[in-house]
C-alpha cells in the first residue's frame, strides 16, 4: 500500500516481508573458541536489540549465552573438527544452532543431581522453548530455540 503526501510517496504498512537477523561463525577448536563464541552471540543479542527493538530481558540474555557455551562445548569435545555456530533472531525469538563433523548424535540424560557431566543437553532442554538434533551431510546439527521474555 502507497500513500502519497505533497508528491512524495510513503510506503504503509508491511507489504514486504523482513528476513529475521542471521550471522555464523566458524571456529577452530582452539583455546578461547567458547568465550569467542559468548562474545559473538552477545553482539549478536545487541544487534537484535538495535536492528529489531527486541525486548530481551537479563534472563532470557544470560539463558542464550548458556546454550551457546553448551552446545559450543559439546561440539569441541565431540566432534574431531571444526563447528559453526549459527544464530538467527527476530523480536520475538533466537534459534542457536551448533553443527559439527561428528555423527554420533547427543543424548539426554534422565535428571540426575549425582551423575557427574553429562548435563549439558539437560540444561538446553531446561532453557530452550525447542530443541532439534539432526544428522546433516558432514556430521550433525543441534539448534535450540529460545523466546524472548521481556523480564
Amino acid at each position: 500500500m502507497i500513500d502519497h503526501l505533497d508528491g512524495a510517496v510513503i510506503p504503509i504498512g508491511f507489504d514486504v516481508p523482513v528476513e529475521p537477523l542471521r550471522r555464523s561463525a566458524h571456529f577452530t577448536g582452539e583455546p578461547g573458541c567458547i568465550a569467542e563464541a559468548r562474545t559473538f552471540a552477545s553482539l549478536f543479542l545487541e544487534q537484535l536489540r538495535t536492528e529489531w527493538c527486541a525486548t530481551i530481558g537479563a534472563r532470557t540474555d544470560g539463558a542464550a549465552l548458556l546454550v551457546v557455551s553448551e552446545l559450543v562445548t559439546n561440539a569441541d569435545r565431540h566432534s574431531n573438527g571444526p563447528y559453526i555456530l549459527e544464530l538467527e533472531g527476530t523480536d520475538e525469538s533466537i534459534t542457536v544452532a551448533v553443527y559439527d563433523s561428528s555423527g554420533t548424535l547427543p543424548r539426554i540424560y534422565p535428571r540426575d543431581p549425582e551423575r557427574i557431566g553429562c548435563h549439558g543437553l539437560e540444561i538446553v532442554q531446561a532453557l530452550a522453548r525447542d530443541i532439534l538434533v539432526e544428522r546433516v551431510p558432514v556430521g550433525k546439527c543441534v539448534r535450540a530455540v529460545l523466546s524472548f521474555d521481556a523480564g
